[in-house]
């Protein structure tokens, strides 16, 4: 119980599950979130975490009396975690001219902002009172300009990093940090098929690597590699007449079938 805690949602795949693998390595106790619990119970056998280092709770980030409720189960088994990384999240293509893509666009806000915030929630005046403890929101470069049929995903992810700026300026006094970290392209389920190419594409043990480092420093903003950090600023530094005539011939991201 004298190992530092770690709470990760989105924890049975892609960057979440690399985290938690980064974490464990670094002799972390773990408390893994995700909808699929068993596969996340079988992936802790498998890399030996008994239940001294890791529980696993079943929950849906999309559902806030769910995530909230797996929050609180962690606090009374495990003790008040030293890092929350709110990680969970969905990217789906969308038209606003379907009126099934609304939907879409309500689910993935649900899911990657609300879910977000409602992540942190069972932690942050426990973390206040006790005067530290980070709390970690996994944005997007698709946060810095919105890009053709990818809306819902730019929309919801420039929202974490505004929500996370406000958060952090909240919580400053009272000890609690808050970093923002923008993943590049990070080869995930979640962008396997992605039809347009993906510069500085890394692997998800390589970002979890960085980012773990991120995380300890307590950067406030960190744009994960940074070389998509540059190619995000001069993006947002163009004109919008030439941004839109590049974004004009970049393959959509697919829409749900």
């Amino acid at each position: 119980m004298t190992a530092p805690l770690v709470f990760i949602t989105g924890a049975s795949s892609g960057i979440g599950q690399a985290l938690a693998a980064r974490y464990a390595r670094g002799g972390w106790r773990l408390a893994l979130v995700a909808r699929r619990g068993q596969a996340l119970c079988e992936w802790a056998l498998t890399h030996g975490l008994g239940e001294d280092r890791c529980v696993v709770y079943e929950a849906d980030v999309q559902q806030i009396d769910s995530i909230v409720a797996a929050g609180q189960a962690c606090i009374a088994a495990q003790g008040l975690p030293d890092v929350v990384v709110a990680n969970a999240g969905i990217s789906v293509g969308i038209d606003t001219a379907e009126r099934a893509d609304i939907d879409v666009l309500d689910e993935t806000l649900a899911t990657n902002l609300v879910g977000l915030a409602a992540t942190f929630h069972p932690f942050l005046a426990a973390m206040r009172q006790r005067g530290s403890g980070k709390l970690v929101g996994v944005a997007s470069v698709a946060a810095i300009r919105g890009l053709p049929g990818h809306g819902a995903y730019c929309a919801s992810k420039a929202g974490v990093v505004a929500y996370c700026e406000s958060l952090r300026g909240e919580n400053r006094a009272f000890g609690v940090q808050v970093v923002t970290l923008l993943p590049g392209y990070i080869a995930t389920p979640l962008t396997a098929h992605n039809p347009y190419p993906m510069p500085f594409l890394m692997t998800a043990d390589d970002f979890a690597d960085r980012a773990f480092r991120a995380i300890e420093a307590g950067a406030s903003y960190r744009v994960i590699p940074w070389p998509m950090g540059l190619v995000a600023r001069l993006l947002r530094l163009l004109p919008n007449a030439l941004f839109d005539r590049l974004a004009a011939g970049r393959g959509r991201k697919p829409r749900r079938n």
